[in-house]
């Protein structure tokens, strides 16, 4: 799965791209876990798409995917 990381989700991990292999079941939500960020103020305070659409933690994943992390953003 392709991973699109923004703002301070990209300066938290280091890299505005990644890819991570994810279980046939995986949400949202285990993605960020099992990739090291399941405890980060950051990610738990970002919003998600997934192949462009607005998705949840709950949201099931696939190999294929692409997962956007949105960190809220300020200013104008």
């Amino acid at each position: 799965m392709s991973v699109r990381l923004f703002a301070a989700a990209k300066a938290e991990a280091g890299r505005a791209e990644d890819v991570w292999n994810v279980p046939a079941t995986c949400t949202v939500a285990d993605a960020i876990d099992r990739a090291g960020f399941g405890s980060s103020p950051v990610f738990a305070r970002s919003s998600f798409l997934v192949n462009g659409r607005s998705a949840t933690g709950a949201d099931v994943l696939s190999s294929g995917d692409t997962l956007d992390v949105l960190p809220p953003f300020a200013g104008g």
